[in-house]
């Protein structure tokens, strides 16, 4: 006769056996924190289980192998589980207490389990983003790192010089390295940078309310922003436009 898988082994099947380490969130260090251990109104322990559709109570017992206690036999042993300054410390041989903590309501809310592994694919993450985001500002064009600081520190970037401008453009990569590859891929920005040069130097006009540009020579009517529409943004979008391209093509030439 076949034996059904019990919930437990389903939840931890391929579990490993190993120490582990748990860490409260947002470098929260108190002397001691205390989580609840058994199931209460204040402080609710339970697990749905979707193999029989419904919450399943939990409860953390030294002298029990499972931590539902629908598989709990005889009299519990309840133990407190206390964090230090911060961190828990699981012994791999306690691995009631590590399910228990895997299960817990609080797991990834309160605290989370220090994955050295994780910690290091992120790390190499950010370092391979920051060393792209940083030959970038040292690559690129003065007039596309322009494009780029203008969305950072807004019209200032004019009155930069070109060292002042790659000086900045690395440091705003060093510290922001994923918003600088985002702002220095986005085909919209250099565009974007034009409109707004273009109505600084009166080549186009925007309208008080922002919801117009007309030629700053005649006042004739171009493009009208689409409502809850960034006009610099929707400007950028309409330079893509067959009527568009002619505009941003005679706006090149008088700005040069």
């Amino acid at each position: 006769m076949e034996t059904k898988t019990t919930p437990e082994r389903s939840v931890f099947d391929g579990w490993e056996i190993k120490d582990r380490r748990y860490i409260l969130k947002n470098g929260y260090e108190p002397l001691t924190y205390s989580l609840p251990t058994r199931h209460s109104r204040r402080y609710p322990l339970l697990w749905f289980d979707e193999e029989k559709g419904y919450n399943r109570e939990l409860r953390y017992a030294t002298n029990q192998r499972s931590v539902f206690v629908d598989e709990q036999d005889g009299s519990a042993t309840l133990s407190h589980v206390v964090f230090e300054k911060g961190f828990l410390q699981v012994n791999k041989k306690d691995t009631t207490l590590q399910k228990f903590l895997t299960l817990h309501p609080q797991n990834h809310k309160i605290f989370y389990e220090h994955d050295p592994i994780s910690v290091a694919v992120d790390e190499v993450a950010e370092i391979e983003m920051e060393i792209e985001a940083l030959n970038l500002a040292r690559e690129l064009e003065i007039d596309h790192l322009e494009a780029i600081m203008r969305v950072e520190i807004g019209s200032n970037v004019s009155k930069m010089s070109n060292k002042e401008l790659r000086r900045d453009s690395l440091i705003f990569a060093r510290r922001n390295p994923k918003l600088f590859v985002n702002l220095a891929t986005d085909d919209n920005i250099p565009l974007r940078n034009l409109g707004i040069i273009a109505v600084e130097q009166g080549v186009l006009k925007l309208s008080g309310d922002n919801r117009v540009f007309s030629w700053g020579s005649n006042n004739r009517k171009l493009f009208s922003v689409p409502f809850d529409e960034h006009p610099y943004s929707a400007l950028a979008a309409w330079f893509k436009t067959d009527e568009g391209l002619e505009v941003f093509q005679n706006i090149e030439k008088k700005l040069k």
